[in-house]
Formats: C-alpha cells, sequence, structure tokens
C-alpha cells in the first residue's frame, strides 16, 4: 500500500493592494505639502492632514468589507463580524475627523488627534508588513 504523502505548502499572506494604494496617495499628499512649503513658502499641512485623515478613514472603510456587517441582523455579533464592525467605526471616525479638522471647520479635538496617532500607527504597521515580511 502506498501513502500519498502530501506536501505542507505555507499560506501566503495577502495584503489588500487597495488600502495600500490609499497609503500611497497618503504618500504622494505629503510629498506635495513639502514640495508646497519648500518651493512656495505656501504651508498646506492644514489641509494636508484633513486629506489624510479623510482618504486613509475611506480606506479603511473600503478594508471592512462593508457588506459582511448586513450578517449582523442574521447571525448577531459573532468575532468575525465584531472585527468588521470595529474596522468601520475606525475608519468612519476618521473620515469625520478629516472632514471636521479642515480650516474652514477648524474643530480639533484631542480625540481627532488620537484618532491621528491610531491611524498612523496602523500605516506604519501596514507598510512595515508589505515592505519587509510580504514578498
Amino acid at each position: 500500500m502506498k501513502k500519498s504523502v502530501q506536501k505542507k505548502v505555507p499560506n501566503k499572506i495577502k495584503v489588500s493592494h487597495r488600502f495600500v494604494t490609499i497609503l500611497s496617495i497618503v504618500s504622494i499628499l505629503g510629498f506635495v505639502g513639502i514640495i508646497s512649503h519648500t518651493l512656495f513658502d505656501y504651508n498646506l499641512s492644514p489641509y494636508i492632514e484633513s486629506f489624510w485623515m479623510f482618504i486613509i478613514g475611506f480606506g479603511i472603510t473600503i478594508e471592512s468589507r462593508f457588506k459582511r456587517l448586513q450578517s449582523i441582523v442574521n447571525n448577531g455579533l459573532t468575532s468575525n463580524n465584531f472585527t468588521h464592525l470595529t474596522t468601520v467605526t475606525i475608519g468612519a471616525i476618521a473620515i469625520l475627523a478629516g472632514l471636521l479638522s479642515l480650516p474652514f471647520f477648524g474643530i480639533n479635538n484631542p480625540a481627532f488627534l488620537a484618532m491621528k496617532g491610531i491611524i498612523s500607527i496602523i500605516a506604519i504597521v501596514v507598510i512595515f508588513i508589505q515592505t519587509w515580511i510580504v514578498e
């Protein structure tokens, strides 16, 4: 009797290209802000930070797979739904923080600053994983 030998194939990590695209747009916005400040002596940083938060919040909301949240009505709150609910909540707060911190609104709440810190940490982790861990 022959036993079939199965080789164990390592699982590949999939990183969302949508979120990486969002992070590259944020990087481009950062460079636009630097160019504006150094070449034209015009400070765009209040606008750039607001757009960063709005764009990253939009990207996180897209990543949350909003359609999966509809299963909460049918199945209740499960551990899988909870992660999607948390992700969409963080994304929505980031979008709100981005919109309200635009200079013509000028609402700078400490909660928005904390959200900027959390979003920045998430972005750093994703960039680190995408650059050095995932092939």
